[in-house]
């Protein structure tokens, strides 16, 4: 056995498969995990360092596979909302990836997902011609988590064919899928479209099929966003299934839900069909976070067709334009989803407003701010991203705790955060937030494993480790096994919870002790130690 730089003793051991728990000791080695070894059977003589983990659990570290943190890590790399709930590696690129640049995407940072100012940045991004050139750079510039990326499908059709409506034609699908396979040998783990955003909205099944046979061909995983979550969930399923059948990529579905109080009971159908598709023999498998409200973006009420040409704001100021969004997003004739027909105003709290005339508005209902300015909500939102030039982040409350729970006993579903890493002394330049940044991990295993006993704490473990790295072909992480990268996690079973609040979402997690991630301790005692080990890991058609 190579010298010990770490010893854990005492702790039960979970170790990402979802077996039962066991005491064992742990031995950390380098970067690696030396050895799982029967209690008091390794010698502490010339051990680095000893760490008690009695009354803890000792576990895998947590793996994101619905991270946000892409821009975030480059202005701090400690992801410490993450970190502190026991994530130690994050998998981007829902819609959006800063990388390659090039085609009719010249300059990614012009407009990314989430919007966050990186003037800094955005010059070498221009650089970033190469889909890994963006990864690499952000672990050269110091992260804590390890880091890995899907290629953002409306990235890729921006690549390829703009912010234009319409298919595909053969020369724009031709450098779509070339550049799909230089991502993918690049370590991108696949494709990720989000369908209710555009341009990914804009892409029909045939193209998206196109993409994903080039995905296939690598071994890697097509993810979606779904066209639908509400009245339409069962169509766009249908569709998800559909391209994984015909292109022979596995399917991911991101944060399975189902929207407005009349869909609910929809879940036990797509319940229904995800079995019926994996009986088929269709690789379709999903993942949650346990909220009952979701979190995007103000334009999310407007039809996507309103960005069409990357004119959003442009279209938005021309009258005749204006008439014709408002009264699509007032009675949706179909093509989109629709958010405050599935929800309601009053579901509706916009959060991100950065004009100081508009932050009276944050946190409030979207029903409370169309009568405070004395207009109709569509009126509101139209005339509220005019003055703030940008998208708000908003939440919306449309899920049920029932379907939360019915879809956590599912064995192919898997826990995501659908968010990025923020520190709370950002509060203030953030303004309100989703508590998922900061609650997702504990919240599942304290509300629902501890306290109602929805899914067994092995169950729990192995959704949000080995469950996730087996989905992205992930070697070598996931489990608490000898020779597996030391990407530990010890936490209090009895403690561990989440404290964010829709009303106060900056607040860490408590119950989570100590992390190692790659060996190196990140987290001790529950405080950051400043360390950045992370790495960038890769998916199957790496080269």
């Amino acid at each position: 056995m190579p010298a010990i730089d770490v010893l854990i003793r005492n702790g039960r051991v979970i170790d990402g498969t979802g077996n039962p728990w066991t005491y064992a000791d742990v031995a950390l080695s380098g970067d690696r995990i030396a050895e799982i070894a029967p209690p008091g059977s390794i010698p502490v003589e010339g051990v680095g360092e000893v760490v008690d983990a009695q009354g803890m659990v000792v576990c895998p570290g947590f793996i994101d596979i619905q991270s946000h943190s892409g821009l975030r890590l480059l202005v701090d790399g400690r992801s410490l909302s993450k970190i502190t709930q026991g994530v130690t590696t994050e998998i981007m690129g829902e819609a959006w990836t800063p990388a390659p640049a090039g085609g009719r995407y010249p300059d990614p940072m012009e407009k990314p997902f989430f919007p966050i100012d990186l003037p800094e940045w955005r010059e070498r991004a221009r650089g970033w011609t190469h889909f890994r050139d963006w990864l690499e750079a952000t672990a050269a510039n110091g992260v804590s988590p390890n880091i890995g990326s899907f290629l953002g499908g409306g990235s890729l059709r921006q690549f390829g064919k703009g912010m234009d409506l319409g298919p595909a034609n053969a020369e724009e699908l031709t450098v779509m899928r070339r550049t799909m396979a230089a991502a993918m040998e690049d370590g991108a783990f696949g494709v990720a479209y989000a369908l209710i955003y555009a341009p990914d909205a804009y892409a029909a099944t045939d193209e998206i099929a196109e993409v994903c046979k080039v995905v296939a061909e690598y071994g890697g995983v097509y993810i979606t966003h779904m066209r639908s979550e509400s009245d339409d969930i069962l169509t766009a399923l249908d569709e998800a299934i559909e391209i994984g059948r015909r292109s022979g990529a596995a399917v991911e579905i991101y944060h399975l839900k189902v929207c407005g109080e009349e869909n609910w009971p929809k879940m036990q159908q797509v319940i229904a069909r995800i079995n019926a598709a994996r009986a088929e023999g269709i690789d379709i498998t999903t993942d949650q976070y346990p909220y009952i409200a979701s979190g995007t973006e103000l334009s999310a009420c407007l039809p996507s067709w309103a960005s069409a040409g990357g004119k959003f704001f442009e279209n938005l100021r021309d009258p005749e334009m204006r008439a014709k969004i408002r009264a699509e997003a007032l009675h949706p004739t179909g093509g989109w989803e629709a958010q405050v027909t599935t929800a309601g105003p009053e579901q509706v709290m916009p959060v991100g407003f950065e004009k100081p005339e508009n932050k009276q508005y944050a946190g409030k209902r979207l029903s409370e701010i169309a009568a405070m300015r004395g207009q109709e909500w569509v009126d509101a939102v139209i005339d509220l991203h005019i003055s703030e030039g940008q998208r708000p982040f908003t939440i919306y409350f449309k899920m049920s705790e029932e379907n939360i729970r019915l879809q956590l006993r599912q064995p192919w579903n898997k826990i995501s955060t659908d968010s990025w890493g923020i520190d709370p002394l950002w509060a203030a330049e953030d303004g309100l937030t989703h508590p998922r940044a900061y609650g997702t991990y504990p919240r599942v295993l304290g509300k629902y494993v501890r306290e109602e006993g929805v899914i067994p704490l092995e169950e729990a473990i192995r959704k949000m480790t080995s469950a996730v790295a087996t989905r992205l072909s992930l070697g070598e992480r996931g489990l608490l096994q000898r020779g597996h990268f030391a990407d530990v996690v010890i936490f209090d079973p009895e403690t561990i919870g989440d404290r964010a609040t829709f009303e106060d979402p900056h607040q860490l997690s408590v119950g989570v002790r100590d992390v190692w991630i790659n060996g190196e301790r990140v987290l001790r005692n529950a405080e950051h130690t400043g360390a950045l080990p992370g790495r960038v890991v890769d998916g199957p058609g790496r080269r």
